[in-house]
């Protein structure tokens, strides 16, 4: 692109190509033609036009450290060059077939993803986006258990979809109040907020399994089709449920036969740290597995993965025409290897882990912080009123803007838009990461006087 100096090694320039307006002429632009719906970042959105590795830069040429990565999506960074090489070399050849023809880049990561899930012999479907890769999961559940009725947990998100909508349970983030199917709620076992802690419980997980059992029973789980479930919740604020519950969950579903998908959209690919999938932490394999976002490094491609009886329990025909295309594929295959070979898996474990401990001791005084928690580089702090676990959302909203002034891109979430969310690249460096702390807790800070 002209204008555009990317070298691809690490101390290269990122620049900005002229832009043929500026951002408040690009702003009016989008709310003229966008939905009024379309969420935008900040009190001046800002257009990011380049980036490299774990920076990008805007229209005016600011830099800025990426601690969102496109919402979990850019994880092995941006312009990575084997992903860049991977794609324009596929790009020479073809970019689009379609599923009615053999696509020799989409077999091989159907392969390596198959192997990867852990799932006994499983087979693999590609869509675009989480939110089809849910779609198509409730598809296959509820075609298998001949059922709608599904569950979902408190406070989750899946999709923007009519099906991804039903099951997200966070009221702001569920557009429609049609729904295709009959959705019953567990708890999330929120070890911040956990219901619990008005009743006199100290183990969250005990309340939380002795609801989720009642509220199975008064279903009818003789015909549930299954329960949908984030292993870390995404949008919800980064909820960590203790380790183990969701396999205890499981073990109830078990008894009646009930599937369980596990929503590795934002927690796949080895960004917990520990584990190189969620759901591990629970000792559990799921039936059904959902994966997006980080697979591309922002190529669209997502799909689903489970055993091949679910797989092929659909009995028409179909066909996809986008999902598994070429393009997508070359690039995803890329960045997988770029991903093992540079074990991105074990860096987001050990900064991950460095980034949680400095924000805990750095934040521990500042009255507005009621939480700080995660797992490898998926991390939230919880803002509230101080003195309390009343949310506090607009202390959240001035810190992000303080943090982008600053340099940092950071997200928001959470039930009532209190969460900071911090979601670097995988390949984020530890001294990147001292910044990104120094940056939030100058901003925690300033945003506590100024609430005060």
């Amino acid at each position: 692109m002209a204008g555009r100096q990317l070298t691809g090694t690490s101390n290269a320039s990122i620049d900005s190509p002229m832009a043929p307006d500026g951002p408040d002429l690009l702003l009016r632009r989008h709310r003229a033609v966008m939905p009024a719906w379309l969420s935008l970042y900040y009190d001046e959105p800002i257009e990011l036009t380049g980036g490299e590795g774990c920076r990008v830069v805007d229209s005016n040429g600011k830099q800025y450290l990426d601690f969102f990565g496109g919402i979990l999506t850019t994880i092995s960074g941006h312009s990575v060059p084997e992903v860049v090489d991977a794609v324009r070399e596929q790009a020479g050849r073809m970019l689009h077939s379609s599923t009615l023809y053999l696509i020799r880049p989409m077999i091989e990561l159907a392969e390596r993803i198959a192997q990867l899930s852990t799932i006994p012999n499983a087979k693999v479907f590609f869509v675009n986006s989480g939110s089809e890769a849910i779609e198509t999961a409730l598809l296959l559940a509820t075609t298998a258990r001949r059922s709608n009725k599904v569950l979902a947990l408190q406070n989750s998100y899946h999709g923007r979809s009519f099906g991804a909508g039903a099951v997200t349970t966070i009221p702001s983030w569920s557009s429609s109040s049609f729904k295709p199917l009959a959705v019953a709620t567990l708890p999330n076992c929120d070890p911040f907020r956990f219901p619990g802690e008005q009743t006199g419980h100290a183990d969250p997980m005990t309340r939380c399994l002795g609801e989720a059992r009642s509220t199975i029973d008064e279903v009818g789980p003789w015909d549930i089709a299954c329960l949908v479930a984030e292993p870390i919740q995404g949008v919800g604020g980064f909820v960590v449920p203790p380790d183990g519950y969701l396999g205890k969950v499981k073990s109830i579903l078990d008894e009646h036969g009930i599937l369980f998908i596990s929503d590795e959209v934002q927690t796949g690919w080895g960004r917990t740290g520990e584990h190189f999938w969620g759901f591990q932490a629970h000792g559990i394999t799921p039936d059904l597995m959902t994966f997006a976002k980080g697979l591309g490094n922002g190529l669209a491609i997502g799909g689903v993965v489970g055993r091949g009886e679910l797989i092929d329990s659909v009995s028409n025909k179909s066909i996809s025409t986008f999902g598994g295309n070429p393009l997508a594929c070359a690039g995803a295959l890329a960045n997988l290897r770029y991903l093992f070979e540079n074990d991105l898996q074990k860096n987001a474990l050990v900064v991950g882990d460095k980034l949680i401990a400095a924000l805990k001791q750095g934040s521990e005084p500042i009255a507005i912080v009621g939480d700080v928690r995660g797992k490898g580089l998926m991390i939230g702090i919880e803002l509230v009123e101080a003195g309390s676990k009343t949310p506090n959302s607009t202390a959240a909203t001035l810190v992000m803007e303080k943090a982008k002034e600053a340099g940092l891109l950071i997200g928001q979430g959470g039930t009532y838009g209190n969460v900071l969310r911090l979601t670097p690249p995988m390949s984020i460096t530890e001294a990147d990461a001292d910044m990104a702390i120094q940056i939030l807790v100058d901003a925690l800070w300033a945003t506590s006087h100024s609430l005060a």
